[in-house]
């Protein structure tokens, strides 16, 4: 199944719907390159599937990032400026490129959650 994300907002109690998502492969000294930026569907997640299949994800660190404060904004969540999160990203390793990831996230505007999901 290769790598997968699914948002969660945990102050509405459903979906992220609309949030803003981008991939990153990243390096040991800390560079990243912007794989591809997405919009969840109406179900928090991709709509292109998954973002990487068995035969693409390879060994290595990646970077998700979610755009948390324009998520929140778009709902017309009162937000304070500076907002508490603004973008949230995870790193994370592959480390078995047959095996599933998946990087959920639970969000809402002042925490979050992440865990290696099945």
């Amino acid at each position: 199944m290769g790598l997968s994300t699914h948002v969660l907002d945990t102050m509405h109690g459903g979906p992220a719907a609309g949030m803003k998502v981008s991939l990153f492969t990243t390096t040991e000294d800390g560079h990243a390159t912007l794989v591809k930026s997405f919009t969840l569907n109406h179900d928090g997640r991709n709509p292109d599937g998954p973002l990487y299949d068995n035969d693409s994800l390879q060994r290595g660190t990646y970077r998700l990032v979610f755009d948390v404060k324009g998520y929140f904004a778009s709902k017309h969540v009162e937000l304070p400026e500076p907002n508490f999160l603004n973008l949230v990203s995870l790193d994370f390793g592959v480390a078995h490129r047959d095996q599933h990831y998946h990087v959920p996230l639970l969000v809402s505007p002042w925490s979050y959650s992440t865990y290696r999901g099945s």
